[in-house]
């Protein structure tokens, strides 16, 4: 796929950007020090009808094109997951516990590039506004968003956005008719038995056999309790219990998500 050559000019601000950015990891709504960086540079690029602190952190930006015609809205996420980095990366978080490690710095960066080369050519009809939206993992940012009425305000009538999709080849988009991205619910279970010594289980009523049992079943429910053909995602993802070799625990956690359309 061919580069516009002005945007392809841009290749070392952005990559300086996404650097920085992905240093200063921020969660959930609290997104503040990189809605301060995004606005600091929209502002570089000579935008001015910017709007903070929606849904806490986010920012709304408008770039008027050169004609009538639609209010555009392109959306990118700024927030980080609770993740410690072990990359080794010159350029890794420098917060521990946080690491921009599903792409969201990338994502606020390219949505930059785009605010930079569409402030300065302005060649299209109609509004572009700009959603920088925290809280994509968890909270909801972009609902609460919504919420606090971004669409109605700014006019918006349709609304772009990018993953990026690592194994995709390089310059290449992957897309398809209907529904692409899933939406995101979480399952919590909490197991209480009885501990014990581990030399005398017929004595407890252990958690983690209960829970070793659960886990295989919740893998049945995708392959033997729903149509195949539908398109559904259960994943266990953590389980948390026990503090000693030699002793039975009393309580057991499992945590997973589940994906649908």
């Amino acid at each position: 796929m061919a580069v516009i050559n002005r945007i392809a000019g841009f290749a070392d601000d952005m990559t300086a950007w996404r650097r920085h950015l992905h240093t200063h990891p921020e969660l959930g709504l609290e997104c503040h020090e990189t809605a301060a960086f995004v606005v600091e540079r929209l502002r570089e690029f000579g935008i001015t009808q910017i709007e903070t602190g929606i849904a806490t952190s986010g920012v709304v930006a408008v770039i008027e094109g050169c004609g009538e015609g639609p209010t555009i809205g392109l959306r990118a996420d700024m927030d980080a997951l609770p993740i410690n980095e072990a990359t080794g990366l010159d350029y890794a978080s420098a917060v521990p516990g946080r690491m921009h490690a599903c792409g969201h710095d990338g994502h606020t960066t390219m949505l930059l590039g785009a605010a930079r080369y569409l402030a300065e050519t302005r060649n299209f009809a109609g509004r572009v506004a700009l959603i920088f939206q925290p809280a994509e993992e968890g909270p909801g940012g972009g609902r609460v968003m919504v919420e606090e009425g971004v669409m109605e305000r700014y006019g918006i009538s349709e609304v772009y956005a990018l993953h990026t999709m690592p194994g995709a080849a390089e310059g290449s988009f992957e897309t398809c008719p209907g529904p692409m991205m899933a939406a995101v619910d979480s399952f919590d279970i909490d197991i209480t038995g009885q501990g014990g010594h581990g030399a005398m289980p017929h004595e407890t009523r252990d958690p983690v056999v209960a829970a070793v049992g659960m886990v295989q079943a919740i893998q049945t429910i995708v392959s033997r309790n729903h149509y195949a053909l539908n398109e559904l995602v259960v994943s266990v993802t953590q389980i948390h219990t026990g503090s000693a070799e030699n002793i039975i625990p009393e309580t057991a956690y499992i945590n997973g998500t589940i994906r649908t359309f």
